[in-house]
């Protein structure tokens, strides 16, 4: 097996930034297999009580992917449709607007904002590795660093490829830890 054909996998021997890497992209990888190929019921069944669906889980990983590296690494502002929505009303928006979303949208949301979260994280790695302060501070002034930006959006991404684990299975009995060999992401609808 090559690394094309598993291009998630973190190195077997890499630098902290490789493996934080790795770890980040094997979870996207795995959380995007897991809600890849959906129609919009698929994208939208909910388990017992929970409203969560895989659309919404789409929908919510982009604007924590899109907040993490603007707003939080650098100070600019999220993009659109982050920017547009009054948060302290609709805290769940990006959770409950995914129901009137197709899946395309959904699938197009997350890969693109995926795909600029990728180049924002290279460049920033490029320019002052790990170590380096990000924008986001707590209140008493403490910067963060990147690594702790990158360390809370593996968190973020552990939760809820946890919920799409389950999600998935209710929807057509899809299990497994990693995608398949040679998977790429399609979108359906």
């Amino acid at each position: 097996m090559t690394s094309s054909d598993t291009p998630w996998e973190p190195p077997v021997a890499g630098t902290e930034a490789e493996h934080l890497v790795g770890a980040l992209e094997r979870l996207r990888a795995t959380f995007r297999w897991k809600a890849d190929d959906l129609d919009s019921a698929g994208l939208q069944l909910r388990i017992g009580a929970s409203a969560l669906t895989l659309g919404g889980l789409l929908k919510h990983l982009a604007r924590a992917e899109d907040e993490m590296f603007s707003r939080k690494l650098s100070g600019t502002p999220v993009s659109p449709p982050w920017d547009a929505v009054d948060w302290h009303a609709h805290p769940d928006w990006d959770f409950e607007s995914a129901a009137a979303d197709a899946p395309a949208a959904l699938y197009a949301i997350w890969d693109d904002t995926v795909a600029r979260s990728r180049a924002k994280l290279d460049a920033a790695l490029a320019h002052g590795g790990l170590d380096q302060l990000v924008h986001l501070a707590w209140p008493d002034g403490r910067h963060l660093s990147l690594r702790r930006l990158v360390c809370d959006l593996i968190e973020e991404y552990g939760r809820h490829t946890g919920h799409a684990d389950l999600l998935r299975e209710a929807v057509d009995g899809r299990v497994g830890e990693d995608p398949p060999p040679g998977w790429r992401p399609r979108s359906a609808g």
